[in-house]
């Protein structure tokens, strides 16, 4: 019976797992992938301007 105790967690963490991964890749695309996908590039162009205003410029140094 020690053996069953002892499997339990990780079969139990598994079966989450699978259902973590199947959710997340039903969930790509559909209706709301424009959204999502405009939600990224303004992320990514505010990220990339905040870097761009800490980087100093190469000719004023």
């Amino acid at each position: 019976m020690d053996y069953v105790s002892a499997l339990l967690p990780p079969v139990v963490m598994a079966a989450f797992f699978i259902g973590l991964v199947r959710t997340i890749i039903k969930s790509q695309g559909g209706p709301n992938k424009s959204k999502e996908d405009a939600a990224v590039d303004a992320a990514i162009a505010r990220a990339e301007s905040q870097q761009a205003d800490r980087t100093p410029d190469a000719h004023t140094v």
